[in-house]
């Protein structure tokens, strides 16, 4: 074997995996782990059973097996074997197992003890994919409740090995030097213009390196799709191969892409499948796109979908690296040395932004709960909540939690939640449906939203083009034939489904039924509201299933659907669809509506007046509408309010009367003195002050009319209102009214803020002194009002006159 960096760590992993059962091996890229490792395990005699290596990707599985196999001279599947979905090479001789990840979660379901393996590595762990988070956690659980002699070692190019020795109970941690060549990295002048396409600017910077440098070029780009769109732009020397590398693609062009050129220049056009694990021959020069393509819930879909980002600067470095391994090279980089300080630093796990219905599934199988296995990232509560809500909307789950006889056989299959469940109830039939529905989108973009369509291409590819203008990815829909073909083995023969039928098992939440009016609106069973563009030929449905939206949390638009009929419906879900009895304020009409309706979740199938509704259901609806319209309070009511927090502000025991308050406890005082009040007019003419003042008891009400009394009595035994709502409690009287007056009116120990009105009851003074102002204002008051208004009295000493309404008496 020849002499790779990883081999002067080799003997301290050894000791420490002989030692301890367990290690963290960090490495960097073309160290030689993953060939290297398992090997020298295998040779040392450390595991009591078969080596499990976990890849991340099916290509570096094959490739790593097959590079294993040929360091022993021998062929796949005797030593060294893989398993990867679809395909198997073991046998009974086979001692190291290269599996991608989904294939451990598998057999530990199956068997816990994990009965004949010896070791489990995890290969890229730094990817933190969820299907390597889930199955160190399950083996680390095994390791520790059944099978002590387990031996764990998790491998990583990039990651912080503290924290995942640390979760494995303070494993050794080994490092390996990495032997690499200098690499220049080259990076634009300028941001790329907004009206230049990826593909074209990236096709420009290949053709430039090409003419710059020497040697194999590693072109990074996100996906499949790119990779073919940048082919057909380049323009290369005759001695260039253009070689493409993508996961979809078939293994003996894969393989070829990966082997050395057989003359001249070699150009691989690969997704992020090639920054680590494979070993690409004679490539001196990488082209980074600056894209990565990562697994993201989308909530359009209802499953997760592989959205496209910027790279990290720890992607963009493993990158970079792949062009120093056999001699000093050259990174060509598609952004600005200024762009690069704003990329992130490492890409998310998987666990923190992809959808956790697959978890959740496995975490009911296993019959634990996320807080009780050792998850370097614990997964999101709420997500995985909804997740199980999902999961038992689906049957897979009981009333309890726990997972039922359906639950297992959906776990069984290759497939997201939703379509899995769609196939084991359709059958095979819904095979092809099912991995359409787990693809993107066969068809251009502006292709109706109609799900029919790309089922008639999947069916016959040439008929359809025939009919249809709509362009078609061809690559795309082979795939998916394939991938229908693998689905369909084992699955029990179909039973007589519509599409519409079949989509509504895998969307029970994403059945629509269109809005009144003319615009295509839609609401959806799990409680959403959808759009569909206007001029779509499915636009006047009455009922569908939406299969993909965009995801807007407000109204989504809906790209992907199929029209349904409610007896299609009734006959699916029937046991969910009962009568229900609602009242419900309509912000829209502004009053409570009462209706009896047949439901299916938030769709309403039937819908009628519901006549006799109760008057507590009504006036409970009301209640919203109070909310949404807010507290309509008279003149009355607002000084009864301000007297209650007067005296609440002096230390009295009366409730809180702020706007808030009585907002949040509308149902203990309002609640009863609403009956009759439905609309927004209704409610804006009522008078609140009955029920405020019913919040008081007897003795709570002599206490407020003694330290804040809602009236003034005059000399002349008048009452007059106390305005509260100012800093001081105020009235406003004739001054006439007040003569003879020789203290100051008080409400307990507060001062009234008094406003003296002439006879035509226009302000004169504001005072809080009336002796005060007797004595001295009143004088230049008495002398401007006697000219004004004679008929009124006037006298000299109004501390000595009698109080008066009245004018004086004709002579």
């Amino acid at each position: 074997m020849t002499e790779l960096p990883i081999h002067s760590a080799i003997p301290d992993l050894l000791r420490a995996l002989r030692d301890t059962g367990h290690a963290v091996l960090q490495a960097p890229p073309g160290a030689g782990k993953t060939t290297v490792v398992p090997l020298e395990m295998l040779r040392a005699g450390l595991a009591n059973g078969k080596i499990l290596m976990l890849e991340p990707r099916r290509l570096a599985a094959r490739a790593a097996a097959e590079r294993m196999a040929q360091t022993l001279d021998e062929s796949v599947g005797q030593t060294v074997g893989y398993r990867v979905r679809g395909e198997t090479k073991t046998s009974k001789a086979t001692r190291i197992e290269v599996v991608t990840e989904g294939i451990l979660t598998r057999m530990l379901q199956t068997d816990p003890e994990l009965t004949g393996i010896g070791a489990v590595i995890f290969d890229e762990f730094h990817e933190r994919s969820l299907n390597a988070d889930l199955g160190l956690a399950l083996c680390l659980e095994v390791r520790e409740a059944l099978r002590d002699d387990l031996i764990l070692l998790a491998m990583s190019a990039t990651l912080d090995a503290a924290p995942v020795a640390k979760l494995m109970g303070d494993a050794p941690m080994i490092s390996s030097e990495g032997r690499s060549f200098p690499v220049e990295t080259r990076w634009l002048d300028s941001p790329l213009r907004k009206d230049m396409r990826l593909e074209q600017a990236c096709a420009a910077l290949i053709e430039r390196a090409v003419e710059e440098t020497e040697g194999g070029v590693l072109v990074f780009l996100p996906g499949e799709g790119e990779i073919r769109r940048v082919a057909a732009q380049l323009s290369l020397p005759l001695d260039c191969q253009i070689h493409m590398l993508f996961g979809a693609m078939d293994f003996k062009a894969q393989r070829a892409a990966i082997q050395p050129a057989s003359s001249g220049r070699k150009v691989v056009l690969a997704t992020s499948i090639a920054e680590t694990s494979l070993t690409i021959q004679d490539v001196r020069v990488v082209v980074d796109a600056g894209r990565a393509r990562r697994a993201r819930f989308d909530p359009g879909s209802g499953m997760s979908r592989l959205v496209t980002e910027k790279v990290t600067r720890a992607e963009a470095t493993q990158r970079q690296g792949r062009a120093g391994r056999v001699a000093e090279g050259v990174c060509y980089r598609l952004w600005t040395k200024g762009e690069e300080g704003a990329l992130q630093a490492y890409p998310p796990a998987e666990i923190e932004s992809a959808d956790l219905t697959g978890l959740a599934l496995e975490l009911a199988q296993w019959g634990a709960e996320a807080a009780d296995l050792a998850f370097l990232t614990p997964p999101n509560a709420a997500t995985l909540s909804e997740a199980r809500a999902l999961l038992a909307m689906l049957g897979a789950l009981d009333a309890r939690g726990q997972i039922t006889d359906h639950g297992r056989a959906i776990a069984k299959l290759p497939l997201h939640p939703r379509l899995a469940h769609m196939l084991l109830t359709a059958g095979q039939r819904a095979a092809p449906l099912a991995a359409l529905l787990a693809a993107r989108d066969p068809l251009s973009r502006g292709a109706p939203c109609d799900l029919g369509l790309r089922v008639e291409a999947l069916a016959d590819l040439k008929g359809f083009e025939s009919r249809r203008p709509y362009q078609v990815n061809r690559g795309a829909l082979h795939t998916i034939k394939d991938e229908a073909k693998r689905l369909a083995k084992g699955i029990a023969a179909s039973s007589p489904m519509s599409l519409g039928e079949m989509a509504a098992l895998a969307y029970p939440d994403r059945i629509g039924l269109h809005r009144k009016g003319d615009a295509p609106r839609f609401v959806l069973s799990g409680g959403k509201g959808a759009i569909m563009a206007e001029d779509d030929p499915m636009a006047s449905a009455r009922l569908i299933v939406a299969t993909d939206l965009d995801g807007n949390p407000r109204e989504a638009k809906i790209r992907q659907a199929v029209t349904v009929s409610e007896a299609e419906i009734r006959g699916l879900f029937g046991d969910g669809i009962a009568w229900e009895e609602t009242c419900s304020w309509s912000k829209r009409e502004g009053r409570v509506i009462a209706r009896r309706q047949e439901r299916l979740g938030a769709i309403a199938l039937s819908d009628q007046i519901w006549k006799d509704a109760p008057d507590e259901a009504v006036a409970m609806a009301m209640l919203d509408g109070v909310r949404e319209i807010g507290l309509v309070l008279s003149d009355a009511a607002n000084r009864f309010i301000a007297r209650v927090n007067l005296a609440r502000d002096e230390g009295e025991d009366l409730p809180d009367m702020s706007l808030d308050a009585l907002l949040d406890t509308l149902e203990d005082w309002l609640l009863p003195y609403i009956n009759g009040i439905k609309t927004t007019a209704q409610w804006r003419s009522f008078d609140c002050l009955n029920a405020l003042r019913a919040r008081l008891d007897y003795a709570q009400t002599q206490t407020l009319d003694r330290l804040a009394p809602a009236h003034f009595t005059t000399p002349l035994g008048n009452k007059i209102p106390i305005d509260y709502a100012g800093e001081h409690p105020e009235i406003s009287l004739r001054l006439q009214e007040l003569f003879g007056q020789t203290t100051h009116p008080m409400v307990g120990r507060t001062p009234l803020r008094v406003t003296l009105l002439s006879p035509a009851r226009r302000p004169v003074q504001t005072t809080l002194d009336i002796p005060g102002f007797w004595a001295s204002s009143y004088a230049d008051v008495r002398k401007d009002m006697r000219g004004r208004y004679p008929k009124h009295p006037w006298p000299e000493d109004p501390t000595q006159a009698d109080p008066t309404l009245r004018a004086k008496p004709r002579k």
